[in-house]
């Protein structure tokens, strides 16, 4: 079977490609021996180039698949094994997102709040300190821009991911609806 699985689930608009890209390599080094959902998957896409109407597509993938000896069960039961891969990196992308907020969005926002403490402290001492004071504000004003640019960056990730995976596994219930409902 061929890595690259884009083609099967990237192809609706509005997908984050890096995410897509992340997602399916994901199901590609979790592909199952032999031929099941994902092979079946790339069989329908295939023939929805032909322009013919999913149902027909799907009856004539599986009647082909079935000489091979894909069942619907087991066609059904390897789909949501690939769903399960998908929830499992979803899982990871959450823990890593959830680090790369408190790394870089509550570590600075602590830091800007240490630094104000620090600047009101200094601004009770003599002028000779005015000089440090004006150092820590430029450190606070840079701050905020960057805890600003990396939120933004973080929600953009977040929501191209998010909404990537939801996709996809609305592609997979789809299809186990169809399977279910022609098989």
């Amino acid at each position: 079977m061929q890595n690259d699985l884009k083609p099967i689930f990237g192809s609706v608009h509005g997908l984050d490609p890096k995410s897509v890209a992340f997602l399916t390599d994901a199901l590609a080094k979790s592909n199952l021996p032999g031929f099941d959902y994902l092979e079946f998957k790339l069989a329908l896409t295939r023939l929805s180039e032909l322009n013919m109407d999913e149902a027909t597509s799907i009856k004539s993938a599986f009647a082909t698949a079935g000489t091979v000896g894909l069942s619907k069960e087991k066609l059904i039961d390897t789909a949501k094994h690939y769903k399960k891969v998908l929830q499992r990196e979803h899982d990871q992308f959450g823990q890593a997102l959830e680090n790369q907020i408190q790394k870089k969005v509550a570590g600075k926002q602590k830091e800007v709040e240490k630094l104000k403490a620090q600047i009101e402290k200094h601004k009770q001492k003599i002028e000779e300190l005015e000089a440090q004071v004006n150092k820590y504000q430029s450190t606070i004003d840079n701050a905020d821009e960057e805890i600003s640019n990396a939120k933004s960056k973080i929600e953009a990730t977040k929501d191209g991911f998010e909404h990537t995976h939801q996709s996809i596994m609305n592609q997979i219930d789809k299809d186990i609806d169809n399977f279910n409902l022609h098989l």
